[in-house]
């Protein structure tokens, strides 16, 4: 036997009706930051006129809603506890940001490269290598983390 339906049930995904494709960018942007190609790349299956996004994204530019620096801000922010600049640099082109927005944050974080790859490298080892291949192990790890090979021997002859 079938349950009569609750009255005050949430109606069903199949039931909701269909949001403009303007609040549906800002119920992404609500998330997380978005580059303008990110953005575009989401929004682009939800729409039937692909023509209608790049003015949108051009208004939301201008409000100062979609903004290039806060991405790059946001992903150096949340990265650069466990990853090197080359990593964050790749994560940022694979996000569409500039690459003189890129250039500006890598010259940032190559200030702080080496504190931050010991901090990565005490967090997982916490011990200098023993032998050659543990050491060639622990370079495999930071290297794999994005760290440049001098960073990483600086880490790990405990250079300053």
């Amino acid at each position: 036997m079938v349950q009569p339906r609750n009255p005050r049930q949430l109606p069903s995904r199949e039931n909701k009706p269909e949001r403009s494709l303007r609040a549906q960018a800002l119920a992404l942007l609500a998330r997380r930051e978005h580059s303008r190609q990110e953005l575009e790349r989401k929004l682009a299956p939800r729409t039937e006129n692909p023509e209608e996004i790049p003015p949108l994204l051009d208004e939301f530019e201008r409000r100062g809603w979609l903004s290039e620096a806060r991405v790059v801000e946001q992903t150096v922010a949340a990265r650069r506890a466990r990853f090197g600049a080359a990593h964050i640099a790749h994560e940022l082109r694979s996000k569409g940001v500039s690459e003189a927005a890129i250039a500006a944050a890598e010259s940032q974080l190559k200030d702080s490269e080496v504190e931050a790859a010991r901090a990565v490298w005490q967090k997982k080892f916490g011990a200098a290598p023993s032998n050659p291949r543990e050491k060639a192990r622990q370079m495999r790890f930071l290297q794999g983390r994005g760290f440049s090979f001098d960073v990483i021997r600086r880490v790990l002859s405990g250079d300053d």
